[in-house]
This record gives structure tokens, C-alpha cells and sequence, in this order.
């Protein structure tokens, strides 16, 4: 019976490692279909892809030069609404930052030339007095 179960437990590791390495070829997929290069995250796969996709599509609506002001607002308002407040977004191609955030809620990333920071803040209501 012993024998038994180590094969199966040998098999369920076989298979967990062939889900891992789809999913990670699944990630690069995605990440070269964008034209992306992640620098730092501790975001969540699905957030990082929507991150992905919306700087994709408004640099796409905007040939030429990047309008990294729209850029900025766009992902801060659709991360604002989709998953909170507090999110906030640094666009740009030269820039210095050092931010505190939110567990699960940073990435810093590289689309085309452009930059971009998004970070989400921990929000205390006031104390009405």
C-alpha cells in the first residue's frame, strides 16, 4: 500500500509541475504579446494582465508620442474602481521613486519606452470630531 502511495504522490508532483510551467509559458504569452517587461511586482497575475492590457490599449489609441498624463489617469481610475481606492500611478520614461504600499498591490513595469508605477495605498477614514 506504501507503494502505492508514494506513485500516486510522485504523479500528483509530475502534474502540478506541468500546470505551473503552462501557466508561467501562458505569463510570458502575455507579456510578450503587450511588449512588457515587469521590473518589480508583487501583484496578483489576473491585476498585472489588466495592467497590461489597459496601458497596451491607451497607447495604442495614442500613436506617436506617449500621453503619459492620460496613461496615469486611465490605470488609476480603472484600479480605483475595480479593486479600491488609494491606487496610485507614476508614468514616464526618467523618474526616481520610493513608495510604501499595499501588500499585493505594486508593480513597476516597462511597456514600449514608457514606465510606469502603479501602487496602492492603505486608506483611514478621518475621525470626525
Amino acid at each position: 500500500m506504501e507503494g502505492v502511495e508514494l506513485e500516486l504522490e510522485r504523479r500528483s508532483k509530475f502534474l502540478n509541475s506541468l500546470i505551473q510551467k503552462k501557466k508561467a509559458k501562458e505569463q510570458q504569452d502575455q507579456k510578450d504579446e503587450f511588449n512588457v517587461r515587469v521590473r518589480a511586482s508583487d501583484m496578483p497575475l489576473a491585476q498585472q494582465n489588466k495592467a497590461f492590457s489597459l496601458s497596451r490599449e491607451i497607447l495604442n489609441a495614442t500613436p506617436g508620442k506617449a500621453d503619459n498624463k492620460r496613461l496615469a489617469l486611465a490605470l488609476k481610475k480603472d484600479f480605483d474602481s475595480a479593486y479600491g481606492p488609494a491606487w496610485h500611478c507614476i508614468v514616464g520614461t526618467s523618474f526616481g521613486s520610493y513608495v510604501t504600499h499595499s501588500i499585493g498591490g505594486f508593480i513597476y513595469f516597462q511597456i514600449d519606452k514608457v514606465y510606469v508605477l502603479l501602487f496602492k495605498t492603505a486608506v483611514e477614514p478621518l475621525d470626525q470630531k
